[in-house]
């Protein structure tokens, strides 16, 4: 069997996706969670007797974090309504399982930044990845990018013979340094095995959940500015940075989107972000944009 994407199920005579997601995950509406092998998603119509199917891991919906978490406040049905068309590598139990790691992620009250947060970490992510479909950066599909993301002059974190360190998972993680130190804080070897972060449901929302709470100095990390814990500098304050949704965007992707005329690229994060709110039932709050913020 070659099923990396959770574990195997082989096609049956008469199965129709919604069948078998009822038998094996206890839901038929599940059914989009359900992958081919290379983890992309099968239809009806191209599924036959003995195909080899992945179920996702974990075949009953995990139990909320305590205390009000992610899933306190995102519910999987409004997960799935917001990402109607994701990959079934992101699932809704894969990333209520990787919150767990985290219990300070949406857990800062009051709810209205709690809210927030979800709200902006969802939008970003599905920035990166067309509203959850893409695994990997298409470009590097299907050989990868070589060594174009390997920072040879990182000694702590050496990139490994044969492996590409391109953009995998809803925060799109690149770079060898980053494969590193996010594998280093979960315990994966994500810097000898970087496909984990397209295979696993769990390490590929918990990459995203590590550099969404994670400072990198001189930046905060996107948590802290979300939930009201960053207080910025008077060098901050004079250069325009400020907490809201746009200084989110300045610590993932910087001068490439912000401290310029609002690119593409910003609209599209905002435009989540203004629909996710509005989901989660809550105002945006200020700052949403960052082309008056210098970038780091």
């Amino acid at each position: 069997m070659t099923c990396q994407c959770g574990r195997s199920y082989v096609v049956r005579q008469g199965d129709i996706l919604f069948d078998i997601a009822q038998r094996e995950l206890g839901d038929g509406n599940r059914w989009r969670d359900i992958m081919n092998p290379d983890c992309s998603k099968p239809v009806d119509e191209t599924i036959f007797p003995g195909q080899e199917l992945c179920i996702p891991n974990g075949s009953e919906p995990p139990e909320p974090p305590g205390n009000g978490g992610f899933a306190d406040i995102v519910s999987r049905q409004i997960y799935e309504s917001m990402f109607p068309n994701r990959n079934g590598l992101y699932s809704y139990d894969s990333l209520v399982r990787a919150t767990q790691r985290y219990p300070n992620f949406c857990n800062e009250e009051p709810d209205t930044q709690r809210k927030r947060e979800a709200a902006a970490f969802l939008a970003n992510i599905a920035h990166e990845t067309g509203s959850l479909q893409y695994i990997e950066e298409l470009r590097c599909i299907p050989n990868g990018c070589g060594d174009e993301y390997c920072d040879r002059n990182n000694t702590q974190y050496p990139c490994q013979p044969g492996r590409s360190y391109h953009g995998r998972g809803p925060m799109q993680l690149s770079w060898n340094y980053n494969y590193g130190a996010a594998g280093q804080a979960l315990g994966q070897a994500l810097l000898t095995n970087p496909d984990l972060v397209k295979s696993d449901g769990v390490i590929s929302f918990s990459t995203a959940l590590w550099f969404w709470m994670t400072p990198q100095p001189p930046k905060p990390s996107c948590h802290d500015v979300m939930s009201g814990l960053w207080t910025p500098s008077p060098e901050d304050i004079s250069k325009g940075r400020l907490p809201g949704f746009g200084m989110t965007i300045n610590i993932i992707n910087g001068g490439l989107e912000c401290s310029i005329p609002t690119p593409p690229q910003v609209d599209s994060r905002v435009g989540f972000y203004q629909r996710f709110t509005q989901m989660l039932g809550v105002s945006t709050g200020d700052n949403v944009y960052c082309d008056q913020m210098a970038h780091y």
